[in-house]
């Protein structure tokens, strides 16, 4: 099959991405899924992506909407562990159409609920797993795997198949992604991402205090800046983690929709940003 020329893509833009109709749907998705991969931006987020996402909010796959789906969550172990390759881009925008996907299902139920948890373990797996934490890519757009992972995070807590064990393990997981040693601190606004994940979770209001407590102090403790070991840059430890504790409280204070538990979490998370930035606030760390 012959790839579809730039001005075939250009003339379904400017329909509106209406379908086409001189092309069979499962050969015009296989073209769009190719692209999600493709170095050039402007046939990766500026044509496949939204192409895709129109068609599944439209309803356009919702017979096959779980064929699509799983398709999306392969495409999260192209070149998985490699680092500054381009297969970043077919498992980041992947994520992306697997979270509208999940949007899809969220509005109108299609799926069974084992399908739904299937590709969330299958999301949370690959964002540990993740190893190229470039943001924009000069000439070739955004990669940004983390915080798209975090946009899919966002969209799967909102769905009635997650309970609250389901939730808590997302928790765990941003905290995990969140921790983890980089060969760099986040730039591009993913620990922002992160923190909205988390605020999806808790407007659940089915994760209790006594879970959140130790969640936020096990991320604070790894906040906390200490000496360099054998030279590393100290910051690479703690700086993520750091950055996601003053978004959260951000979040917390100013969004909209709070969670139930706002009043008592943000005293956890104001407790939690005086020890780790004690030197900066004339305090004494606990």
């Amino acid at each position: 099959m012959q790839p579809m020329s730039g001005s075939y893509w250009q003339q379904v833009q400017a329909d509106g991405l209406a379908v086409p109709t001189d092309r069979p749907l499962d050969e015009l998705t296989a073209e769009l899924t190719r692209m999600l991969g493709d170095p050039d931006p402007l046939r990766r987020d500026g044509t496949a992506y939204p192409a895709l996402a129109t068609w599944v909010d439209r309803g356009v796959y919702d017979d096959l909407l779980g064929g699509l789906g799983d398709g999306m969550a392969m495409g999260l172990l192209v070149g998985i562990g490699e680092r500054d390759t381009d297969t970043v881009f077919r498992r980041s925008f992947s994520a992306l159409v697997l979270g509208e996907c999940i949007a899809r299902d969220n509005t109108r139920p299609l799926l069974p609920g084992g399908k739904i948890l299937e590709w969330g373990d299958r999301i949370t797996t690959w964002l540990l797993r993740e190893r190229d934490l470039r943001g924009y890519v000069t000439g070739k757009g955004w990669a940004h795997a983390v915080a798209h992972g975090a946009d899919t995070i966002s969209v799967l807590a909102r769905s009635p198949h997650l309970a609250t064990p389901e939730l808590t393990v997302l928790l765990d997981v941003i905290a995990d992604r969140v921790l983890a040693r980089t060969p760099q601190v986040f730039a591009s606004g993913e620990p922002d991402r992160l923190a909205h994940a988390t605020i999806e979770v808790l407007r659940r209001n089915v994760v209790p205090l006594r879970v959140l407590e130790p969640w936020i102090a096990r991320i604070a403790a790894g906040a906390r800046l200490r000496a360099s070991d054998e030279g590393r840059d100290p910051y690479l430890t703690s700086g993520n983690a750091e950055m996601f504790l003053r978004a959260l409280y951000l979040q917390l204070s100013l969004g909209g929709q709070p969670p139930q538990l706002r009043s008592d979490l943000l005293l956890v998370v104001v407790d939690a940003l005086k020890a780790t930035n004690h030197a900066y606030l004339g305090t004494t760390a606990r």
